[in-house]
């Protein structure tokens, strides 16, 4: 296997070298003082593995080991670090094994039989599973994953920010996001560089989090931006807005079809999370869900099934209360079904909320259309 070290810290690479070289069983292919020249080496030459030290002027080990992952992601890092408290840190990222300064060969020794022992791993990694799974995320009411294979998997973020990266990138899916709008977003109260080395720390848990979870979901890093791209992996949002139709209801063949696109609508876009730039589009897709849905309680009207309405209005209700529509369907359910008394109570309850939460009457031609059936 061929190596490349990089440490700006001549002694220590040096050192380091020689050690690796005493031992045999690795290739030095090059050895650099500048975490950019070692990438440049990179970009014309393959390496196996990079001994990568952490604190580097200019740029840091992790800002490093993103733009390895670009170049080639079968490229094993091995951080290297002169202090402890970044050293646990590094060895829950995704790097292999992480060296203390003053690196000794014994403890080298046990890094390389851990390199030895992950290139067998994923030699048995690439074997094909023996059964497929079908892997889910979903972003309505609450950020989940969903695993057929294990129903009843737990979904565990690393930390509450690393939920935030993940589903602010998933918000974008596709799209280049710079680093600096991310660090803005979720670390507002921080200073740059502290922002910075902590998004990295937050892509590399979540990278993790997508490894173990086994999602063909990708966190993609080039030029200072990072995105978001998956495939054979389905998602709640993304399957509701291609199957939103707007339009009246014709056929119960339509019905039913419609019926498992609204079903996907468990609650609010990211309600639970709370997450300010969501606030748009849990808007926009609330508006989507609602026309749909007042749609198919119209057809349901339309054929005799005021009792299903009924259930559908109420619930939309509880969604949007002061929505003059949803009012009148539900009253024109209570209508279709005799029933003058659930009817009576249904607007009252209506004006006295819409007077006392926003000062206001419902509009003279619903209530004068009210006044007719009663």
């Amino acid at each position: 296997m061929k190596a490349i070290l990089i440490d700006d810290e001549k002694p220590a690479l040096q050192h380091l070298e020689r050690l690796l070289a005493k031992d045999g069983r690795l290739e030095i292919s090059g050895k650099y003082t500048s975490a950019r020249l070692g990438l440049q080496h990179l970009q014309q030459e393959r390496a196996d593995i990079v001994f990568l030290d952490i604190g580097m002027p200019e740029m840091n080990g992790l800002e490093a080991a993103e733009h390895i992952a670009v170049l080639d992601r079968s490229i094993r890092v091995v951080y290297i670090t002169a202090y402890s408290e970044y050293a646990i840190e590094a060895f829950e990222l995704n790097a292999i094994d992480y060296l203390l300064k003053p690196v000794t060969s014994q403890r080298l020794g046990k890094t390389l039989e851990r390199l030895e022992s992950y290139e067998k791993q994923s030699v048995r990694e690439t074997e094909p599973a023996a059964e497929a799974r079908a892997l889910s995320i979903l972003g309505f009411k609450r950020l989940e994953f969903l695993d057929t294979g294990e129903p009843g998997r737990k979904l565990q973020w690393r930390t509450s920010k690393a939920q935030q990266v993940f589903a602010l990138l998933l918000h974008n899916h596709g799209q280049w996001m710079l680093k600096d709008t991310i660090v803005d977003l979720v670390w507002p109260d921080f200073g740059p560089e502290k922002a910075v080395t902590n998004l990295h720390t937050t892509v590399y848990h979540i990278r993790k989090l997508l490894k173990n979870w086994g999602m063909d979901v990708l966190v993609e890093f080039s030029q200072e931006r990072y995105r978001l791209t998956y495939k054979n992996v389905s998602y709640d949002v993304e399957e509701f807005v291609r199957g939103w139709r707007g339009t009246p209801v014709e056929t119960d063949q339509e019905w039913a079809s419609r019926e498992k696109v609204l079903s996907l609508y468990r609650g609010d876009y990211l309600a639970e999370n709370h997450y300010d730039w969501a606030e748009p589009k849990r808007k926009e897709l609330q508006t989507a869900y609602l026309q749909m849905a007042l749609r198919s309680a119209e057809y349901e009207l339309g054929s005799a099934r005021p009792r299903e309405a009924l259930a559908r209005l109420i619930s939309l209700q509880e969604i949007d209360p002061y929505s003059e529509d949803i009012c009148r369907l539900a009253l024109r359910s209570y209508a279709d079904l005799g029933d003058f008394i659930g009817f009576r109570k249904h607007y009252e309850k209506y004006k006295a909320l819409l007077y006392s939460e926003l000062g206001v009457h419902p509009g003279s031609l619903i209530d004068s259309w009210v006044q007719r059936v009663l």
